[in-house]
């Protein structure tokens, strides 16, 4: 069997870059499309992912027709596209009172057409070849919401929506369609965060700690192995045990 040959949205964030590496260390071949505007992290992501079978495309995920461009490219260059992850997202947090439309569409743009930008091109070349794996990274905020968050958490609840609707679609055409809810990890935006308040936060983790970003990852390469067929329309929440504490 070929390679398979995996899209990973975000892919150069914390987070996407992790699971480029576990889905290249799974024997994939992974293209982590990202915005080319910050050059030094290009520079440190390409440093991390050297020795893997991982390449950089520029593309941004709120324009219809470039994830179509880019959807066409890995095509034309690999043969296939067989597992996509879409890992875009960005905040723009204020609370509703004080949020403007630009905040509100900024994040929906991404976080949300994003997901439909990508999966709208991707998804018909996976059925015509009887196989796709789609994830969707999604946020424990997007089940329990969260204050300053109405954007954001509404762009993550959708998504769910928006996976069990088209894992319905697809789920005789042998692809997978499932959503991964990450509570708070050890990222540059979480780390950013004040240390008390942050302190706060993992009091309210019932394992105590952050998570990782490879335990993730690590969620993400399951369900896009081979032997994950049966699994679909599925929300995994990776949280240390959060939303039991809600």
């Amino acid at each position: 069997m070929t390679k398979r040959v995996a899209v990973v949205t975000g892919g150069i964030g914390g987070l996407g870059t992790e699971i480029c590496i576990a889905l290249a260390r799974a024997g994939r071949t992974v293209i982590a499309a990202d915005l080319d505007a910050r050059e030094d992290r290009i520079a440190e992501f390409k440093h991390q992912i050297n020795g893997y079978d991982v390449h950089f495309e520029a593309t941004n995920v709120a324009d219809f027709d470039a994830c179509g461009a880019l959807v066409q490219k890995i095509l034309s260059h690999h043969g296939s596209l067989d597992i996509l992850v879409n890992a875009a997202g960005i905040t723009r947090d204020g609370t509703l009172r004080k949020m403007d439309r630009v905040q509100w569409d900024a994040v929906l743009n991404v976080n949300l057409d994003g997901v439909f930008n990508m999966c709208r091109h991707a998804v018909e070349g996976m059925v015509d070849r009887g196989f796709g794996r789609v994830v969707n990274i999604s946020s424990v905020n997007g089940q329990t919401g969260q204050f300053g968050q109405t954007n954001y958490s509404a762009a993550k609840a959708g998504m769910h929506g928006f996976t069990m609707a088209l894992a319905r679609e697809v789920a005789r055409k042998g692809v997978t369609v499932n959503s991964v809810s990450p509570g708070y990890c050890e990222t540059a935006l979480v780390m950013a965060v004040p240390e008390d308040i942050r302190a706060r936060i993992i009091e309210n983790v019932p394992v105590g700690r952050l998570g990782k970003p490879s335990e993730i990852a690590r969620t993400v390469e399951f369900l896009t192995a081979e032997d994950a067929g049966f699994i679909t329309g599925a929300n995994i929440p990776v949280n240390g045990g959060l939303f039991m504490s809600f």
